[in-house]
């Protein structure tokens, strides 16, 4: 592996023109190929196989004209306060407003009037109006958001309050300003660790080239397989955390090596022959872990797994092709500060932010037991909360307090109950009429008498009368156990009623769709955790040949994840803290978190291990004891590694300033989870993991160690294919740089 990267390195230096040239058009292809395909991405899901899916699914089938594809908007009226909304005023007011909705698009199939449907409050002050337009969301221009939002303006200067929610409101923009923040802050970390604007600003360039070609490459992808709109987020998310990290691993990699005295040219095929090697390693694994979320069968879910598996291959590619090629322009000035010469390497810069290392990991390896100890400990009890984790999805409960979304559903809640936000549809249906009617009395009086429901409309029926809905109102909001519990209790009734007459009842609808995916996450959580770790110790114990060191990465990373899941639920569904993240609303947690969180944290850790770990396995296999092993492998990766955690935290930091409760409880469950990874974990926990095991750490059972192929990371056959010595070294480099002139 290392031979071949160097091989690749050299080629890359050489040719760096061609290199530039050839990603410059991959760039220039993949966003022509992207702007050639329109429609926007979609944020519907499909969940096949549960009961919530197949319901839909029959409703689509049998109901075909209340067409579940069109956009749909619910308008809320309110009297002013005191009033009544049907006295003769306020009434024509209404009136006025529905009238300017119909003419608000020509793509309006029809306004429902909340006076001829009693959508009207008990108390009298409130009602509703159902807008229906004949296509999709996706396919609604600005023009018909924009009459939209002027016709609910006539309402509000007439003096009611008028809220709307539903998909036909324009979606907030999604704003970059939280990416760039980052992305700011993540350049001074970089010019503060490496001294030199050039050095710092290489890994940069080839992280947004990198994103640019994977995040065009699926917004192209996402039009023209409708993926959801999240999947081009996470990829992005994902393609600047890892494409900075392998981009910084290899220019610090140069950096060392040139201060061993090698030219130009060597030093980057060495570079990439090492640092590179590593860089192949923790990519593969996070394929494998991204490209594990296929095993939770959820298509949105494989789809942004993928997505993001491809973005992190890419940004590997990038880092030992570009990187090499671009270190080739800059010359010496990626060097900072840093003397030229290999004499003089130790200057105070150096030596001071060395110190802050080497006395950690001296510490570390006096007292390895205590802080191995101390921090399981405080890893354990941070973690506790987790085993309260409530999963569930955000709906217009769980939006800012200032959309117009919130304000509807807090006023439909308030003036219709609670449950009024969360209906649920239950559908009957059988090939005989008559049984399905039957049924559908049958479940509808059974249903009525459920503790916690409020109310069962009559059930309505097809042309044929084969199936029939029923919307069932209950009394708890959609988000809360007792509306999962009559759920639940809906579905045993429909078991025996299935048992009785025959006829099949499901129960769906936004309520029940979101409760089922949150089941189904649930269960998910623990065999794709299983999955995952065990892939990647098999990678591990392939890179390490060490069947411990990979053992106690797993463990690690596993007690990284829990204990930022503990600290989500503290934070987001507690609300602890939740001023300092500006969270206005606690919750559940998004369904789709842990899971990704584990994706991409896990993608993180086995960086750190595999860049910290196999610099300390390489000072061991050239020779070094266990525990100068250590301590040479952190001094020489530590810096490096927290300049990379810094990194990503401020990356995903920045998320956290979104206004999306989603995005910002990803943001701050992945930054937290960096923190705890690469400096309780890898920093404290793994030295203190390997100074306990000594020599031990390094060994493999003969058996296995015949089975492995070699793949060389550290660079062995390198070592042996240059001299060593870095005196040898410069006169290595003056013989082959006088082949070149």
């Amino acid at each position: 592996m290392a031979t071949f990267l160097h091989r690749i390195g050299q080629f890359a230096f050489r040719r760096r023109w061609l290199i530039v040239l050839l990603w410059a058009v991959v760039l220039g292809a993949v966003g022509a190929a992207a702007a050639t395909t329109t429609s926007s991405a979609s944020s519907s899901f499909t969940l096949p196989g549960t009961e919530s899916q197949r319901a839909f699914d029959l409703l689509g089938e049998k109901f075909p004209a209340a067409n579940a594809e069109g956009a749909t908007a619910r308008v809320v009226l309110r009297a002013p306060d005191g009033e009544k909304i049907g006295s003769a005023d306020n009434k024509a007011a209404a009136e006025a407003t529905l009238a300017g909705l119909k003419d608000s698009s020509s793509r309006i199939g029809q306004v429902s009037d909340p006076f001829v449907t009693k959508a009207v409050s008990a108390a009298g002050t409130t009602a509703y109006a159902q807008v229906n337009y004949t296509v999709a969301a996706a396919d609604l221009t600005d023009a018909d958001r924009t009459g939209l939002d002027h016709a609910l303006d006539v309402g509000r200067d007439d003096g009611l309050t008028v809220e709307a929610s539903g998909d036909a409101l324009a979606a907030p923009e999604v704003g970059h300003a939280a990416e760039a923040i980052g992305f700011a802050l993540a350049a001074v970390i970089m010019v503060i660790t490496f001294g030199s604007l050039i050095a710092a600003g290489l890994p940069l360039l080839t992280a947004i080239v990198g994103v640019g070609v994977s995040t065009t490459a699926i917004t192209g992808l996402s039009a023209a397989f409708d993926l959801n709109s999240n999947t081009s987020a996470l990829a992005a998310m994902l393609g600047i955390a890892v494409g900075i990290d392998y981009a910084l691993f290899i220019v610090s990699r140069y950096r060392s090596e040139r201060a061993d005295g090698y030219d130009a040219k060597e030093a980057a095929a060495r570079a990439n022959g090492t640092a590179g090697s590593a860089v192949v390693f923790a990519g593969v694994t996070v394929v494998i872990a991204l490209a594990g979320l296929a095993v939770v069968n959820l298509p949105m879910l494989t789809a942004m797994g993928l997505a993001a598996a491809g973005a992190v291959v890419i940004s590997v590619l990038v880092a030992v092709t570009l990187v090499p090629a671009l270190l080739g322009f800059t010359g010496e000035r990626v060097l900072g500060k840093a003397p030229k010469t290999a004499a003089r390497t130790s200057t105070p810069a150096v030596t001071t932010k060395a110190t802050i290392g080497s006395r950690w990991v001296a510490y570390v390896l006096r007292k390895p037991v205590q802080v191995l100890v101390l921090a399981v400990i405080a890893l354990g009890i941070v973690a506790l909360p987790a085993a309260q984790l409530k999963l569930g999805l955000p709906d217009d409960g769980s939006k800012p307090a200032s959309s117009t979304q919130r304000k509807a559903y807090d006023i439909l809640s308030e003036s219709f109950g609670p449950g009024f936000n969360g209906p649920l549809t239950v559908t009957v249906d059988d090939p005989a009429p008559e049984t399905a009617r039957a049924a559908a009395t049958d479940m509808s009086k059974a249903i009525t008498v459920l503790p916690g429901v409020a109310s069962v409309s009559p059930a309505a029926f097809n042309q044929v009368g084969d199936t029939a809905i029923l919307t069932v109102i209950p009394q708890s909001g959609p988000g809360s156990d007792a509306t999962k519990e009559l759920v639940g209790a809906i579905r045993s009734l429909a078991t025996e009623s299935a048992s009785a007459t025959g006829a099949r009842s499901m129960v769906t609808g936004t309520t029940a769709l979101n409760i089922d995916i949150s089941d189904k996450f649930s269960a998910a959580i623990m065999p794709y955790l299983a999955l995952v770790v065990g892939l990647a110790v098999l990678v591990l114990i392939l890179v390490f040949r060490s069947i411990m060191v990979p053992v106690k990465a797993a463990l690690g990373f596993l007690l990284s994840v829990l204990a930022s899941l503990g600290a989500l639920v503290a934070v987001f569904q507690w609300g602890w803290l939740k001023d300092l993240v500006g969270l206005d609303q606690t919750g559940p947690i998004m369904s789709l978190m842990p899971i990704l969180m584990v994706g991409i944290v896990f993608g993180l850790a086995m960086d750190y291990q595999v860049f910290l770990v196999t610099r300390m396995r390489e000072a061991y296999v050239h020779g070094a004891d266990a525990r100068t092993a250590i301590e040479s492998g952190f001094q020489h990766s530590a810096k490096v590694v927290t300049a990379a955690a810094l990194i990503m935290i401020s990356v995903f930091a920045g998320f956290v300033g979104g206004d999306d409760a989603m995005i910002k409880s990803l943001g701050f469950g992945l930054a937290i989870a960096v923190a705890f990874d690469a400096f309780i974990v890898r920093m404290a926990i793994v030295p203190a993991a390997l100074a306990l095991l000594g020599k031990r750490a390094w060994t493999l059972p003969a058996w296995i160690d015949r089975i492995l192929p070699n793949v060389d990371i550290e660079g062995e056959k390198l070592a042996r294919h240059q001299p060593e010595e870095p005196r040898q070294g410069m006169e290595a480099t003056t013989q082959s740089g006088s082949h070149h002139h």
